[in-house]
């Protein structure tokens, strides 16, 4: 459930995603304004853990925000770590909304 369908727009939590997503949204809300702003990556841990979930689902998307939060710490340097695109049953990275599935490339 967590494909856009033929309308074009964004994708959809699945049912167990959106569940997870209550806790993040909570934190967003009243938790990390009262926080100073110390992240190390962009985007925030939150904003990551948010697209994941929806990008990915409920199991694969815990995975990486897991994954993301657990490197969140003083050994790690920080920096740019965007959620990896979904990719089709055959492994190939699914295509944008609007954009046209692209053959896979020839060597």
């Amino acid at each position: 459930m967590s494909e856009s369908h033929d309308h074009g727009g964004p994708a959809r939590p699945s049912p167990a995603a959106w569940l997870l997503l209550g806790p993040v949204h909570v934190y967003r809300k009243i938790i990390s304004p009262l926080l100073p702003p110390t992240c190390r990556f962009y985007p925030s841990c939150s904003a990551y853990a948010v697209e994941a979930l929806t990008v990915h689902g409920a199991l694969y998307g815990s995975w990486l925000t897991a994954r993301r939060l657990l490197r969140c710490g003083p050994w790690h340097p920080g920096g740019l770590d965007f959620v990896p695109p979904r990719r089709d049953r055959a492994g190939r990275s699914a295509a944008e909304p609007g954009e046209a599935p692209r053959p896979p490339a020839e060597d």
